[in-house]
């Protein structure tokens, strides 16, 4: 069984102060569930006190991006080997940066292979927006952006790989898709291209989450997906008690 995995987005959120007493605060309510891989993603600033103060946890710790070199004229960037010692994951290609920072598919996929030279975990963000959605152009574009960031990643590498299907229209919007809808895109498009490039028995093994406001009260209906293996959760990871229970009902639900 793949173990479920729940990480927090936070996004441009919580000075180093807030970041270190939310963390302090969280890691005792989560500690009861270790059955469910839980990580938190705090701000580039915050990422050595966060890793700090959950020293000694099982809580793992996330950037939310990374660039492709390890040096040079790269003004705002943070190179992996900058972060390898505080990270376990590094978010890659959420749509906002792809929106906001011009993050191209090929930048996407230079990221992904970085971090995993590293030795860190890439957690790739997929998704399409609603005039795609509405055009019925998901699966084909979803489909596309799951391949271009895979480009010459092996097989072997590949279970180190977490996928994320964060539909843009779902994004910060209070709209969801129905658990349904979530299935079908991860399980019918985004495993199904993973069983093309890597055959079935590694496309097993990949974890793929949903993301798009998440909340407790739709995420048992995501969990119950048998393709759905976590969530990459934006504000609700921002709050101590939301985002306990999200890891309470994916360990309820998957009876991990």
């Amino acid at each position: 069984m793949r173990t479920p995995i729940i990480a927090g987005n936070w996004k441009m959120n919580k000075t180093l102060p807030e970041s270190v007493a939310f963390v302090k605060e969280l890691a005792p309510a989560l500690a009861p569930y270790t059955s469910v891989e839980r990580v938190v993603g705090p701000t580039y600033v915050a990422l050595a006190a966060v890793s700090e103060a959950l020293s000694g946890t099982d809580i793992a710790v996330s950037s939310q991006g990374i660039h492709w070199e390890d040096e040079g004229a790269y003004t705002s960037q943070i190179a992996p080997v900058m972060i390898q010692d505080l990270v376990t994951y590094a978010i890659i290609g959420h749509s906002e940066c792809r929106a906001y920072l011009g993050e191209t598919d090929e930048e996407v996929n230079k990221k992904a292979r970085a971090a995993l030279a590293h030795g860190i975990k890439p957690i790739i963000a997929v998704g399409e927006s609603l005039e795609q959605n509405e055009a019925g152009e998901t699966s084909s574009f979803v489909g596309g952006q799951v391949r271009a960031a895979l480009e010459g990643i092996s097989a072997e590498d590949m279970p180190k790989v977490v996928i994320a299907y964060e539909p843009i229209w779902a994004i910060g919007t209070g709209k969801s898709a129905s658990g349904e809808i979530a299935q079908n895109i991860i399980g019918g498009t985004i495993r199904a291209v993973l069983i093309d490039l890597y055959g079935d028995e590694v496309a097993q093994k990949i974890r793929i989450q949903y993301g798009g406001s998440v909340k407790p009260d739709n995420m048992a209906e995501y969990m119950s997906q048998p393709d759905v293996d976590g969530a990459l959760v934006g504000g609700a990871s921002l709050k101590v008690d939301a985002f306990t229970e999200l890891v309470k009902i994916a360990a309820e639900v998957k009876g991990a």
